[in-house]
């Protein structure tokens, strides 16, 4: 690892001439959001299916949807009210005005489902969502390969249990269940096409960046599910340069880079400190 990260990813950005985000999980902890990281951590967040047994692959699979709707809606409808009312950290406005300054502009690529991006001010196709997001719904069958917003689910939760009580979201075409567009364990009934679209959006941005000075930063993505640590290692290695921001995690091990221990938003406000004022200043239109 360099002996000063901080001052080699400034110098990167600053340079810089479009900038790729891929953020995992732990980019949204900043922001308060739990960090489901193995068991103990999912049950800290969620102690109500500790004395159930259940973990957060058991909970995160389609199957529940059918074999039991109130258990499978009580945990995502949890979610759902819980990231509507999260604020998205500073660095997510700080790396937004990185991003509008360059000439190439930016693209995220994330594997959250919880929409901070879109909170934070960025436009919905600059996104990548590669697991889909639970602020969109789509029948559990499914009856027909469309997704529409959960703008109008509230679900009444019994805390206690864990369940969601009442009426729950149905399709609008087939009166069905309906169940949030995210890629689940063993899912073999996710509707891809919006994601599938943002990849293509992702593809075209990218294939002119070739000869470009592409800076590429991951957050807070892990090992576990790789999604993100492959999309950052496989766009920086074939265009630009990779800055590895994570707490426990990161070492490079395919490739070069610059590692940063560091949470995201206290490695994000260091790099600004260095930046020069065109990158630092206030930028007025979204990018």
């Amino acid at each position: 690892m360099s002996t000063d990260p901080i001052r080699e990813a400034a110098d990167l950005i600053a340079d810089a001439e479009a900038l790729l985000i891929c953020a995992g999980a732990g980019f949204g902890v900043d922001s308060g959001l739990p960090d489901f990281r193995g068991p103990e951590g999912f049950w800290r967040a969620y102690p109500a299916y500790r004395s159930l047994g259940l973990d957060f692959a058991e909970l995160a699979d389609p199957v529940h949807f059918a074999a039991d709707p109130a258990l499978a809606w009580g945990f995502y409808g949890h979610r759902l009210d819980l990231y509507r009312r999260t604020t998205p950290h500073a660095g997510f406005g700080t790396l937004h005005r990185w991003g509008t300054a360059l000439p190439g502009g930016f693209r995220v690529f994330t594997s959250n489902v919880d929409g901070q991006f879109q909170r934070a001010g960025f436009a919905e196709e600059t996104i990548v969502e590669r697991h889909g997001s639970i602020h969109r719904l789509q029948c559990t069958g499914p009856c027909a390969q469309r997704q529409w917003p959960a703008d109008e689910v509230q679900v009444d939760l019994d805390e206690e249990t864990m369940r969601a009580r009442g009426p729950l979201p149905s399709c609008p075409d087939c009166g069905g269940l309906a169940r949030p567009n995210i890629l689940m364990f063993g899912d073999h009934s996710w509707v891809a096409d919006h994601t599938s679209t943002a990849m293509d959006g992702l593809t075209t941005w990218l294939r002119p960046l070739r000869t470009a000075r592409l800076v590429v930063i991951e957050l807070g993505a892990g090992t576990a599910v790789p999604t993100v640590r492959r999309q950052a290692e496989l766009a920086s290695a074939a265009r630009g340069a990779l800055i590895r921001i994570n707490l426990r995690e990161p070492a490079i091990r395919h490739g070069r880079g610059i590692e940063i221990p560091m949470g995201a938003a206290a490695a994000i406000a260091a790099i600004d400190e260095l930046l020069p004022d065109r990158l630092r200043a206030a930028v007025e239109t979204a990018g």
